[in-house]
């Protein structure tokens, strides 16, 4: 039994080199997928999906290690969970390292027109983007006057407005319709003619 509890709980490898490795692992990957683009935080295709999943088992030798060890999982995981903390106040406090970090946003769609070098750049296809504005209630990319890629890979969608001629022409609509209720009720409560 004693052979059991220390080979879940004794760190087989040094406390320094079992912090340092997932601490090296993490600012690769987001080196890594900085260098990727917006689009793979996001916009997931079933390819980009595989890599995403199969990028933590593909890492998590070079972050354990040889010790497989309970607490030496933990001890990884704190490491990672700190370093997070960390970086994010960091960026947090340090507005200009944030933005080159994150990135910038990028405009896909401007005045209602598709900007292709833009979806070319992001390797987003037509199809995809009009899949993510139904999403957000669209019916087509028609009525999208803008879409914007944030630098933490979520599509904006901001619809067009109608233009003032058709509100005035609703506007003129409702008012006619109003008339004819008050007119018809006026004539409702209006006592019969006498001949």
């Amino acid at each position: 039994m004693h052979g059991m509890w220390k080979d879940m709980f004794v760190i087989t490898l040094p406390i320094l080199e079992k912090i340092l490795r997932p601490v090296i692992v993490y600012f690769f990957l987001v080196i890594m997928l900085r260098l990727a683009g917006k689009r793979e935080l996001v916009q997931l295709n079933p390819f980009d999906l595989v890599v995403l999943l199969t990028l933590s088992n593909t890492v998590q030798n070079a972050i354990i290690g040889d010790d497989n060890s309970v607490s030496g999982g933990i001890l990884g995981a704190t490491s990672l969970l700190a370093v997070n903390y960390l970086t994010v106040r960091f960026l947090y406090k340090h507005k200009n390292l944030d933005q080159l970090v994150e990135g910038n946003a990028d405009v896909l769609i401007e005045g209602g027109k598709l900007r292709p070098e833009h979806l070319k750049k992001e390797l987003i296809t037509t199809a995809q983007l009009e899949a993510a504005a139904r999403k957000q209630g669209f019916g087509s990319l028609s009525e999208v006057d803008q879409c914007i890629l944030e630098p933490g890979g979520t599509l904006t969608f901001i619809g067009k407005k109608p233009d003032t001629d058709l509100l005035r022409h609703k506007e003129l609509l409702d008012r006619i319709d109003k008339l004819k209720d008050e007119l018809a009720l006026l004539r409702g409560n209006r006592p019969p003619s006498v001949a």
